[in-house]
């Protein structure tokens, strides 16, 4: 695909009105009023998930973004209040910032995914607790193994977050994209760019971490569901609204990974009003 293909495309896509957009993307969107209800959405449907697989004697292994990160909180409140032990989930994390040597970052560094989500689950009362061997990112020592690991799982969902430039986990635009494996990437200019605004770094560039560990696509695509969270985040700075309609109805190509996401048999995107606005300028 040319990239003047691609940019009439988008073009045409910014033109639909947020009725339009839902209209044509029917039963694989939901909108939420804001962030606060949307994190609320994912963090108790991941609660019904563990709820009925534990009512059918079944384990929950799942893929998990630590972008977007508000549904988190929220998991572990309901988590905490309704006594949902976590004993038999497996919770595989998308991706890592490593350095140019391919080794994950510091689990002190201040951008570190494992830092923050570690953190997050002290929170979690000890008898709930998962074994943390179930709590996996990808990592130097692990990175060659994931693709079997994950191969062997009954994964039930692959929930997610999606990149200025359409990456899935850290799978940013590169020819056969959507046939890929765990494995270390490089960053692209525009993911080190708002990630950088977003991180409370000052948009520092040169510190900024030019590598990652990630799944690959293979391994997200694997799920039975995908359900893939799309929204600004960001107060004033509305960078997703052209991805999320890239998401819905891009042709699917390497350009853009997430317009791959309609070859999954069972997806869903979700978003908030915000995200779905047109945009101002077309």
């Amino acid at each position: 695909m040319t990239t003047v293909t691609r940019a009439k495309e988008i073009a045409l896509l910014n033109g639909l009105s947020e009725e339009e957009v839902i209209d044509r993307a029917g039963e694989h969107l939901i909108v939420m009023n804001d962030l606060d209800e949307l994190h609320r959405f994912f963090a108790d449907g991941m609660c019904e998930q563990i709820l009925s697989n534990r009512a059918a004697g079944r384990d929950t292994a799942w893929i998990l973004p630590f972008g977007p990160v508000g549904q988190y909180p929220y998991f572990i409140e309901r988590v905490n209040r309704e006594r949902i032990p976590l004993g038999n989930v497996r919770f595989y994390f998308m991706d890592e910032y490593c350095d140019e040597n391919g080794r994950e970052v510091p689990q002190d560094h201040p951008l570190s995914f494992r830092r923050k989500l570690y953190a997050m689950f002290s929170r979690i009362d000890r008898a709930l607790l998962p074994d943390l061997s179930n709590v996996l990112f990808p990592d130097s020592g692990n990175i060659g193994e994931l693709k079997e690991r994950l191969a062997a799982e009954h994964l039930c969902v692959t929930y997610g977050g999606v990149g200025i430039h359409g990456h899935l986990a850290f799978n940013e635009p590169e020819p056969g994209v959507r046939n890929s494996n765990p494995r270390v990437v490089r960053l692209n200019d525009y993911t080190v760019t708002i990630n950088a605004i977003r991180e409370g770094i000052g948009g520092n560039l040169e510190n900024f971490p030019r590598k990652a560990l990630t799944l690959g696509m293979n391994q997200l695509f694997a799920a039975e569901k995908m359900i893939i969270f799309c929204r600004n985040g960001v107060s004033s700075i509305d960078w997703a609204n052209t991805v999320l309609r890239l998401a819905l109805f891009g042709t699917p190509g390497d350009d853009y990974p997430v317009t791959y996401l309609k070859q999954h048999p069972d997806w869903l995107v979700v978003t908030d009003r915000e995200t779905l606005k047109t945009p101002i300028l077309i």
